[in-house]
């Protein structure tokens, strides 16, 4: 967790209790003159060519390149996750930079539109000032995915991490701002009042990722000024195993995605619907894989499932299962009581739709299957739902027309709902209000001018 005063955040390791560093809190009053110095910077960077923002930005890859190690290890000890997760999570970022900026450049290159009367062109100018509000879930590569894309359109950046992991958020911005000019990708710690403050603020653009609550909240005090917004928002994805599925690999799958980062994933499996005939050996085999699983510290090399985030996130877990078992469901394994932060993985059964479990997001370690009668239930069962981040099918013959009846931004077949590089990362209805990466996403950090123009001319 993170201790918060009125000058600084203490941030504890939520697996030992133990302190990991502090930083000060921005205090309100400061906020409006950083606005100012924002805005300052970016119009000096908005009038450098894209190229040169691009050829700019790459000069920080060799400086992250020398600190994955260290700010994996910062990732585990703040947020808690396995330290191969932890350094993984930022490998995957770094070593995937210089292909995001070459995707970026490209996205964002004018574009030239000939009818034989009127000749275009089509920009990607900067709206101004973007503040992003980044989760302690993957504290490194989600600022990546929303810093990055801003600062190559030329807006400059306000960033708030989560008050959870301040210190991974300011060595992001600290690697970035040895090759950037001043005040162009600014940090700002705190908690609500900060990101409110940084919300309606005299900003252009808004990149969230985070709870639906949230994003809501910050939708509708955007729409005051109209602000332009990308809000990546939560999920209950659910996941669908066919009785002509591969037991084993969906059985794998299950247990992987509903229990990675102690369950605390935007796109982790929530529900699982499995046809009937299949649905007593699937149990068995995700039970037997749940069973075990290594839950400890994040530092330990043998851990596969470190702690919550925090004691609020336990007991919001703890208390959603208690609901659970009250409203009728059955433990089919886990459910045992651990110290500190740490919730041991549960399966659940026996289960229906009027339980707030299937319904509500959980973000733990909670596994819910429920058995259905056909895939035409299952399709019914999973669109039940507000939100429509990511889905998975688990099949053969009829896995692909099941995949297109589900109503998520993101489905995968026989894998996680995860695309090919360059596809964007999208939700649908209440789990995502525009979206990021891929062209399509890149195109959302900039403003569409056109230019035109008598082909005659």
């Amino acid at each position: 967790m993170t201790i918060a005063t009125q000058s600084e955040l203490v941030s504890t390791n939520p697996a030992t209790g133990d302190p990991v560093g502090q930083v000060a809190v921005t205090a309100l009053d400061e906020i409006s003159s950083l606005f100012k110095r924002s805005r300052a910077a970016q119009m000096t960077w908005a009038s450098r060519s894209l190229e040169d923002r691009v050829e700019i930005l790459s000069r920080v890859i060799p400086i992250l390149e020398s600190r994955i190690d260290v700010i994996g290890k910062l990732v585990t000890d703040e947020m808690g996750k396995p330290l191969q997760e932890g350094i993984g999570e930022v490998r995957y970022g770094v070593e995937g930079l210089q292909s995001q900026l070459d995707s970026m450049a490209d996205a964002l290159k004018p574009q030239t539109l000939d009818d034989g009367t009127t000749h275009s062109v089509m920009y990607h100018d900067p709206y101004g000032v973007c503040v992003a509000i980044t989760p302690w879930n993957f504290p490194f590569l989600m600022p990546l995915q929303i810093v990055l894309p801003a600062l190559v359109a030329g807006n400059s950046v306000i960033m708030k991490p989560s008050e959870l992991v301040p210190l991974v958020g300011q060595q992001f911005a600290d690697a970035f701002n040895e090759v950037l000019p001043p005040d162009l990708l600014m940090v700002v710690h705190g908690a609500d009042d900060q990101g409110k403050a940084l919300v309606a603020g005299d900003c252009d653009f808004i990149g969230f990722v985070g709870s639906r609550e949230a994003g809501q909240h910050i939708l509708s005090t955007a729409g005051r000024d109209l602000k332009r917004v990308v809000l990546e928002l939560g999920g209950k994805d659910p996941m669908i195993v066919l009785k002509d599925a591969d037991l084993e690999a969906a059985a794998k799958f299950a247990v992987r995605n509903s229990f990675r980062n102690c369950g605390q994933v935007c796109v982790s499996t929530e529900r699982i619907y499995v046809e009937d005939e299949i649905a007593q050996a699937f149990e068995n085999e995700v039970v037997r894989q749940t069973e075990a699983l290594i839950v400890g510290n994040g530092a330990d090399e043998t851990t596969q499932i470190g702690p919550m985030v925090s004691h609020t996130q336990k007991e919001m877990v703890l208390a959603q299962l208690e609901q659970a078992k009250r409203d009728g469901a059955r433990v089919v394994c886990g459910d045992e009581p651990m110290e500190g932060n740490f919730v041991r993985p549960t399966v659940l059964a026996d289960l229906n739709h009027e339980m707030g479990i299937m319904r509500d997001e959980t973000f733990g370690p909670l596994a819910c299957i429920m058995r259905v009668s056909n895939s035409d239930e299952a399709v019914q069962l999973a669109n039940d739902t507000p939100f429509g981040l990511g889905a998975a099918v688990f099949g053969d013959q009829e896995a692909e027309a099941v995949g297109r009846a589900l109503g998520a931004g993101m489905i995968g077949i026989n894998q996680g709902c995860g695309g090919a590089s360059g596809t964007p990362w999208v939700g649908a209805h209440q789990s995502g209000y525009g979206f990021h990466s891929g062209v399509d996403g890149h195109r959302q950090f900039a403003q569409v001018r056109v230019v035109s123009r008598p082909c005659s001319d």
